[in-house]
Formats: C-alpha cells, sequence, structure tokens
C-alpha cells in the first residue's frame, strides 16, 4: 500500500501528461491510502481548473464520478490532534503549504512514525523534498511507467 497525495490523484481523474504513468502505478497496487481532506484536495483542483476554462462542465461532471468511485475504496487516515501537531512542526522545518504539511503528517502517522516503511505517491516536489527528508521513499514517478 502507498501513500497518495492529492496532486497524485488528480490525474486518475482527468487526462493529464502523467495519467497513464499513474494508472499504471494504481493497477499494479489499487490499495490507496489517502489524508482524510484529499477529497476536497482534488475537488478544489478540478473546480480551479474548470474555473479557468481547462475543464468543461461535462468533463467536470465525469472527473467527479470518477473520484467517487476511487474515494469508495481508498483507505483514509482521520484527522487527529497527533496530525495536527506534527503538521504544524513540519511547517516550521519544510517550506510546505497548510494543505500539503497535512498530507505528510497523515502519512507520518500512517508510517507509525517509521517513515521509512511507506512510499509516497505525488507529484508535488516541495511535498517530495519535505518527504524525503522525513525520510519517506517517494516513488520515482519517471520509472512508473
Amino acid at each position: 500500500m502507498k501513500f497518495w497525495d492529492a496532486s497524485a490523484v488528480v490525474p486518475l481523474l482527468i487526462a493529464e501528461e502523467s495519467t497513464r504513468r499513474l494508472q499504471a502505478l494504481a493497477a499494479k497496487d489499487s490499495a490507496m491510502l489517502v489524508w482524510w481532506a484529499s477529497a476536497v484536495e482534488c475537488i478544489s483542483a478540478l473546480a480551479r481548473l474548470e474555473r479557468d476554462g481547462a475543464l468543461n462542465p461535462a468533463a467536470m461532471t465525469l472527473a467527479l464520478q470518477r473520484l467517487h468511485k476511487l474515494s469508495a475504496g481508498w483507505h483514509e487516515i482521520d484527522p487527529s490532534d497527533e496530525i495536527r501537531e506534527t503538521a504544524a512542526r513540519f511547517l516550521r522545518v519544510h517550506a510546505l503549504r497548510a494543505a500539503d504539511a497535512l498530507q505528510l503528517a497523515a502519512a507520518f502517522a500512517a508510517a507509525e512514525r517509521r517513515p521509512a516503511s511507506l512510499e509516497i505517491v505525488t507529484l508535488d516536489e516541495r511535498l517530495a523534498n519535505a518527504a524525503r527528508k522525513e525520510g519517506f521513499v517517494v516513488l520515482d514517478l519517471t520509472e512508473a511507467a
């Protein structure tokens, strides 16, 4: 099982450059572990694309249906005081946005504070750098094809 950041989930919902690589990865290991707010982050990314005119209403509807189907089968890390405290520490140590710090803290909790035991799937370079510094294995998506 791998921890999927929202940045890596979005290409499973709409066609992007990385979609085929991520689809192949998801097909190999369909058990996805995600942060509790990942669906909201995905909808945020999709809505931004729709507002910018890069996603038409029909494509948005299809993407939301895909998200609903995908989220029905994934495993979520629920919010907790531990995750909030860990995210706050990550914000002081790494150049992360709040949502990314929560993603990383959720992965840290899922790994039971042993980051080397869990692979992270992300397209967010800032998050990937912080995850590597914390000891996570960050999947190299150039090899996932």
